[in-house]
């Protein structure tokens, strides 16, 4: 069987992607998103990049003929080239295994190795601007492959990131766990079946298998598809037996609060999202749950798109709610080009201190974070952030705090589409965002902007929609609490 980096890093993201890659039928993945396409895009760059600042040598062999690509990269390393790129290393790992290593770049270095005064270490070229584990571990593996070949082990791995400074890697550190990623993965692999699924928001995003694991775990009603039910914590519903979403409706909280990952609150709010979705209803969390949540005569929402890449925070917009005459407005203060970022914040500014009583309702911390970030960026007196900031209400914690409600995920999609809420644009999102805003830049499409901005404002009603379903759902609460009081005693 042969082993590659790449699938040692899959493993460690998901022990399933690891099997699918290797044993799935590949016509039933998904297209890749253009988001996808654009990281992918993004990492070939950085690597050319970081490539044409090293005087490099690269083994001249046919793509995928590993054994000849070894033997070039051999032939290399013996002639003591300074600095190979996409060299193949080969290697056999307990004589039934055949470990395979690309590293982006071999570099010599002073030391006795198999080939003369001289040694290697590898060196991997990354998107990520901080050594995930993940990066770590393959530098680990990439290590292992090298010492085989030229009899000694690297101490250190060098890691280009998205910063300026290389990293170095403590090879010794991360080897015993690196070694157990590597046998664990070898067992899932020589498998018959697929581990089990385990739905992960964020993790899963980006896979193509996602559809295919997504229809299993709906199948299955799988407890991942529970908010709050994290890797961890079900390992331990699973060492109680706690298996299906109907028995986690009936556990007494109690048992689970003792358990490694849980607490009082814990225990007892996973519960009741279990029987939220097991119901399918809404279901208050706390009766006496004071929120920041109230009818005013003027209502703002407030939405941001951002390009994380390039820092920029380029589409405010404001959802302005006049109940007094009536009226709804959107705002959007667009910079066009990153240089136009200072005018839409003081744009911003300028609107929401025309409603200086106003709340700005908002969904999840980014907004009160990228506020914090452009006052100081461009000089905004403390004390007019601070009095800004205190209008904010976070619709995000009011919820969660609040309602325990009958979705997969708390993010404003899931709950507003719950609601019955639709984005003009069904398949945009915040990602995709992203790809268009660099698209526009790079092709001065306007169809592209027009499209986020769109999808900007259906954010902003999404979270004015999700508000006013809270405070209607409140009041009905205490208008029946109330009733059940004044209900007589038997």
């Amino acid at each position: 069987m042969l082993m590659t980096a790449e699938l040692l890093l899959q493993y460690q993201r998901c022990q399933r992607r690891a099997f699918l890659d290797t044993h799935g039928d590949r016509s039933q993945r998904d297209s890749p998103s253009e988001f996808l396409l654009r990281l992918q895009q993004d990492k070939l760059i950085h690597q050319q990049n970081a490539l044409a600042q090293q005087n490099h040598q690269q083994p001249d062999y046919y793509k995928g003929n590993w054994e000849a690509g070894a033997i070039a990269t051999l032939e290399l390393m013996q002639q003591g080239v300074e600095r190979i790129s996409q060299g193949i290393l080969l290697t056999t790992y307990l004589e039934k295994y055949t470990l395979l290593s690309r590293p982006d770049l071999l570099i010599k270095q002073p030391g006795k190795s198999s080939f003369g005064d001289w040694v290697y270490i590898p060196a991997q070229i990354e998107l990520g601007k901080r050594p995930k584990l993940e990066y770590q571990i393959i530098a680990a593996y990439n290590a292992h492959v090298l010492e085989q070949i030229q009899g000694i082990a690297p101490k250190t791995a060098w890691l280009f990131l998205r910063r300026p400074e290389v990293y170095t890697v403590d090879v010794a550190r991360w080897t015993s766990q690196m070694q157990r990623s590597l046998d664990r993965c070898l067992e899932i692999l020589e498998a018959e079946l697929a581990p089990e699924v385990f739905i992960s928001r964020q993790r899963c995003s980006l896979c193509r298998w996602y559809s295919q694991c997504y229809a299993i775990a709906k199948d299955q009603q799988h407890l991942s598809l529970i908010p709050g039910v994290t890797p961890n914590r079900y390992t331990q519903l699973q060492a109680l037996n706690v298996v299906t979403l109907e028995s986690l409706t009936q556990v007494n909280p109690t048992q689970l609060e003792s358990l490694p990952g849980f607490d009082r609150q814990v225990a007892h709010k996973l519960v009741l999202q279990a029987q939220a979705v097991f119901e399918n209803r809404p279901i208050l969390l706390n009766t006496t749950c004071e929120i920041a949540v109230s009818p005013a005569p003027i209502e703002l929402y407030f939405d941001i798109e951002a390009e994380p890449d390039l820092n920029l925070d380029y589409l405010l917009g404001i959802l302005v709610i006049d109940r007094q005459t009536g009226t709804e407005t959107f705002h959007e203060f667009l910079a066009e080009t990153p240089a136009q970022e200072e005018t839409v914040w003081q744009q911003f500014l300028d609107l929401v201190h025309q409603y200086p009583t106003a709340p700005i309702y908002h969904f999840c911390a980014y907004e009160v974070d990228t506020v914090k970030r452009l006052g100081k960026l461009y000089h905004t007196p403390r004390s007019q952030i601070k009095t800004l900031l205190a209008r904010f209400v976070d619709v995000y914690e009011q919820v969660i705090q609040t309602v325990a409600l009958p979705v997969e995920n708390y993010t404003l999609k899931a709950i507003a589409r719950w609601l019955g809420f639709e984005w003009r644009d069904p398949q945009a999102n915040g990602s995709h965002c992203i790809y268009w805003y660099d698209q526009w830049l790079a092709t001065g499409d306007r169809a592209l902007l027009d499209a986020i901005v769109r999808y900007n404002e259906d954010d902003c009603h999404a979270t004015r929609h999700v508000k006013d379903w809270l405070l209607d759902f409140i009041a009905i609460a205490e208008v029946r609490e109330q009733r059940t009081k004044a209900l007589p005693c038997p």
